[in-house]
């Protein structure tokens, strides 16, 4: 089997994001190579995510062979060149130019398989762009499994993503896709999603996603998300704005005296002024202040400061708005340059 190096490299490039550097199970280190005559298609897998991606060649082959492995070796090949594969006695010889590999195989009737059908729904839409300014809040707790992805669906305001760890929520809004299940969406598949326009199907336990670079198919998470509607503050009259970069780049410049335990960095607002503060008794303390809009009565309240800068940077270069009740309540993040994404930060004590 022949097939151009820059194509062979595209393919493991979409492939092996799904391998695990370690594994325990042989088989789920290798990708599956099946070429039969004029495409080869490029298979790996998890357990729980199928990546494959084709591209054109010329001859026959069906073998597995070490993901990481096959990537270096074609990684370093000139651009231009032709990549052979020769398989004798279960011996897979790669061939390019002057240089010859011989690689240990596994039989492709040892790689697990996916189920592909049982879609219920089918839709388009830019899937990584719905998920980018999210999923910083997925919840990395396996204890609380059905925090740790995004969750999906589509209600009469548009298609609606939404993540939290308990201490921070996201949520952006997309234009309808019409009557879909409402599913969580697992992290590791949300960091493989390919930028652009893809072609999503959907069933109660599976995704598909295809994209340009190849198809996706994962399991969903089997868990029930709460009800995050109820999280969000609605009646937070108490409104500060300010530009982005500036409490930002305060936030990650006073937390630099914060230790790894105690990372609450307090705000007070007042006349049109916020100051923020950290005090860490084992380093020292920090303070500064920015510009903001507010007039009314004085408020503090504490924020994880890494929680702060990050959530603040998933918004566009701007104006953003924080609504609060009071120093104890959660507070409400939003911004007119970007109308369709609302974040929920949980306040510290300090």
């Amino acid at each position: 089997m022949k097939i151009e190096r820059n194509a062979l490299s595209r393919l493991l490039a979409s492939a092996t994001k799904v391998v695990e550097g370690r594994n325990n199970i042989p088989i789920l280190s290798t990708v599956r190579l099946v070429a039969d005559g004029d495409v080869l298609t490029v298979t790996a897998s998890d357990l729980d995510i199928e990546v494959q991606a084709s591209a054109p060649c010329e001859g026959d082959l069906a073998i597995c062979v070490d993901a990481k492995l096959l990537a270096g070796i074609v990684a370093k090949l000139p651009a231009s060149a032709v990549v052979e594969f020769d398989l004798k006695d279960a011996n897979l010889t790669v061939k390019s130019g002057r240089s010859t590999f011989k690689l240990q195989t596994l039989p492709i009737e040892d790689f697990p398989s996916f189920s592909v059908d049982g879609f219920t729904a089918e839709f388009t839409t830019d899937l990584a762009a719905l998920f980018a300014p999210v999923a910083f809040a997925i919840s990395t707790e396996e204890t609380r499994y059905y925090l740790n992805g995004v969750y999906i669906h589509d209600t009469a305001g548009g298609l609606i993503a939404v993540a939290t760890d308990g201490h921070r929520l996201a949520k952006h809004t997309a234009p309808t896709v019409g009557a879909i299940p409402a599913v969580i969406v697992p992290r590791k598949l949300v960091g493989l999603v390919p930028k652009g326009q893809v072609a999503v199907s959907l069933s109660d336990t599976k995704i598909r996603i295809v994209g340009a670079d190849g198809t996706y198919t994962s399991k969903l998470i089997d868990g029930t998300f709460p009800d995050y509607e109820r999280v969000i503050p609605k009646a937070n009259d108490k409104v500060i704005t300010f530009e982005s970069p500036d409490m930002r780049q305060a936030a990650e410049r006073v937390s630099v005296v914060s230790s790894e335990r105690g990372r609450a960095i307090r705000l007070n607002f007042a006349d049109n002024q916020a100051t923020l503060a950290i005090n860490n008794p084992e380093q020292g303390s920090a303070n500064e202040e920015i510009a903001v809009s507010y007039e009314g009565e004085a408020i503090e309240i504490g924020f994880n400061s890494a929680y702060l800068a990050e959530l603040i940077g998933q918004f566009p270069a701007g104006t953003i708005s924080l609504a609060l009740n009071d120093g104890g309540s959660p507070a409400v993040f939003t911004s007119a340059s970007a109308p369709d994404l609302l974040a929920v930060l949980m306040p510290m004590r300090v």
